[in-house]
């Protein structure tokens, strides 16, 4: 990796990302794409090839299109995978980009602030209670949450996510890194599902009802969606491309927090039971 210096707009030299899967290898293209170096840390020896070659590929179709905020060159030296949290050693912040589970969320900050005491720490839980997760921290004050959205490298939305702990000063800071990878931020309470998962989920889960009643057909609801409201995606595609798993995780969690009306659809259980996760198995509320 080449050595470190201050990229612009004020990004931490370098970055760690804890998690390579779709959302971690997103989170560690943009931060490379803006100048920053970047440590990515994964489980496992295969995990960390299977991220090395999915930050590779994201890298080169963005040059491909012209899209890279640095020379390919310069971004292929700029990351490095490890299964090692003491290679966050210059890491000034560290991303978790894990799975939707608190107790692995805990198990790798404390890790990462074990291994890297002095750093801010950023969680991409896209429903899980910030404040919870700085349980898990000696300084809780130094995490925030950076909620980005898939796929990270072209999506323009970056909740900032507050916890009653998180130190006002770190606000702005990360605000202005998320100005500084090219996107726009809107900061959020830790409340259940912040902002957007909250919104996003509960149109989906909608959407799934009107499905079981016989309402439309998904092409229809979705088609409804697009050009009545103007959302990119309708609600069932995009559930396809999340993984009907995470929705699933994410409703039932939100469901305990905040009551029946998220609580999933038959549909989406019986989906979910029968391996039918979206865009990732080949079938979901689409066939891919």
């Amino acid at each position: 990796m080449a050595d470190a210096t201050s990229p612009a707009h004020d990004l931490p030299a370098v970055v760690g990302v804890y998690g390579g899967g779709r959302m971690g290898a997103g989170i560690a293209h943009a931060f490379v794409s803006a100048g920053s170096q970047v440590v990515v840390v994964e489980s496992s020896v295969d995990a960390a090839d299977a991220a090395r070659s999915r930050i590779a590929g994201s890298l080169a179709k963005a040059a491909d299109r012209g899209t890279l905020g640095v020379a390919p060159e310069a971004a292929r030296a700029a990351y490095r995978v490890t299964t090692d949290p003491g290679d966050l050693a210059e890491a000034t912040l560290v991303v978790e980009a894990v799975p939707e589970d608190i107790d692995l969320k805990r198990h790798v900050f404390a890790a990462v602030e074990a291994a890297v005491p002095e750093a801010t720490f950023a969680t991409n839980t896209s429903s899980l209670s910030v404040d919870s997760i700085a349980d898990a921290l000696h300084r809780p004050e130094r995490l925030i949450g950076l909620h980005f959205f898939n796929p990270v490298p072209v999506s323009d939305l970056v909740e900032v996510v507050v916890g009653p702990r998180t130190d006002p000063a770190l606000v702005a800071t990360a605000r202005g890194w998320v100005e500084a990878l090219g996107k726009t931020g809107i900061t959020v309470t830790d409340a259940p599902g912040f902002a957007s998962s909250r919104l996003g989920v509960a149109i989906a889960l909608e959407a799934m009802r009107m499905l079981e009643e016989g309402v439309a057909s998904a092409e229809d609801i979705d088609t409804a969606m697009v050009l009545g409201y103007r959302h990119p995606t309708g609600p069932l595609k995009t559930t396809d491309i999340v993984g009907l798993d995470v929705r699933l995780a994410i409703a039932e969690h939100l469901a305990r927090e905040l009551g029946p009306r998220f609580e999933p659809p038959q549909v989406l259980r019986d989906k979910v039971a029968a391996g039918e996760l979206g865009r990732k198995t080949g079938k979901g509320f689409y066939d891919w």
